[in-house]
């Protein structure tokens, strides 16, 4: 026991420093992580943040070695240590250097391209809803079961991307009617259940025609694209109600042609006619379910940018108030103050709402 106590009595200082040092950056790596990805304090995106907390973890480990390096006596230990460090990162990195180098790469293209952003509607492969996150390596989803897919950024690269533009996309929908019902008069009723539907700008095109049908599509501009799945939903609606109502079927001609009725019977809903099902409401709408966390985060990037907007300008205005003159001076000092309560209102609200996120 006296042998094992003078081994170590040499090294004793440099071990408790060691332990020292691994205790404190496993309590600030804690407390890293907790403050950016439990609480996300601050304005720093999602990318951000991992950078960041790489770097913690970076400057953790090289203080360990720093330590081991200090004492003569551990000199060796912290030479075994880098080498087995190294040796474990070289095949790490030879193992998933493939998939984890692509990912990262096309998360940096991903970024420099900006093709999307928080909140946007994307469509790549067979996948399709609402970014709500954008990290490193991978871009999050909300999807129309309100479920969250998460899709690696080689994918993103590799396939096409269709984004929904924020100003506003094309809503659209098809369907077949045959050659015995005139096109001008087919035009000018889907037009109206366009229009029924909340879109602007209608059109129709005919797409083809057929041996024994004519398809029609008709389309218009959708300035608000929140609901884009309610109004698709929609407008198919109102098109079977306008035709309905004008007293065209839509029905296959060859079905008409096989079918045991008279040529005066119609393959008609039985309502009433002239009525026609109530225009959903906005408060109603599916969408504010199914993204919900894809609004909460576009809502609070929104509030980031505006915050960091904010700063900036209160910082050229307090320069501007400074050198002004008098009569500007006022003018300045309740521009000042208006952003500042702007400021601070947003900081709140933003602080909210992180919280809540956090809780």
């Amino acid at each position: 026991m006296s042998k094992f106590l003078d081994l170590f009595e040499p090294i004793a200082p440099a071990l408790l420093s060691v332990a020292l040092v691994v205790v404190l950056s496993v309590l600030f790596l804690t407390l890293a992580h907790w403050l950016l990805f439990v609480r996300k304090l601050g304005t720093l995106k999602t990318l951000s943040r991992q950078i960041v907390m790489l770097t913690v973890t970076l400057v953790g480990v090289a203080a360990m070695i720093v330590a081991l390096s200090v004492n003569p006596q551990t000199q060796q230990t912290a030479a075994i240590f880098v080498g087995l460090l190294g040796l474990a990162f070289s095949v790490a990195m030879t193992v998933s250097s493939t998939t984890f180098m692509s990912n990262a790469m096309a998360g940096l293209m991903l970024r420099a391209v900006r093709n999307f952003r928080t909140g946007d509607f994307v469509r790549v492969g067979d996948y399709f809803g609402r970014i709500t996150e954008r990290g490193i390596f991978h871009v999050e989803i909300q999807t129309e079961d309100r479920d969250l897919a998460t899709i690696p950024n080689m994918y993103l690269v590799s396939q096409p991307v269709k984004v929904v533009r924020e100003s506003g996309t094309i809503v659209s929908t098809e369907l077949s009617l045959g050659y015995d019902v005139p096109h001008d008069q087919v035009e000018a009723l889907l037009q109206k259940a366009a229009l029924a539907a909340g879109l602007e700008k209608p059109f129709v095109h005919l797409l083809s025609l057929g041996n024994f049908a004519i398809t029609y599509q008709v389309a218009g501009f959708l300035s608000k694209v929140e609901h884009l799945l309610s109004v698709r939903s929609r407008l198919r609606g109102f098109v079977l109600d306008t035709l309905h109502e004008a007293g065209i079927e839509i029905v296959s001609p060859s079905f008409m042609n096989q079918r045991q009725l008279s040529e005066h019977d119609a393959v008609l809903p039985d309502r009433t006619a002239g009525a026609s099902s109530p225009r959903p409401s906005r408060s109603s709408a599916p969408e504010d379910l199914m993204f919900d966390k894809a609004d909460r985060e576009q809502h609070l990037e929104s509030l980031r940018t505006e915050q960091a907007l904010l700063v900036q300008q209160l910082k050229d205005l307090e320069g501007q108030v400074q050198s002004a003159e008098e009569g500007e001076g006022v003018r300045l000092e309740s521009e000042l103050q208006r952003l500042c309560a702007r400021a601070d209102f947003v900081e709140t609200t933003l602080r909210g709402a992180e919280e809540h996120e956090g809780g």
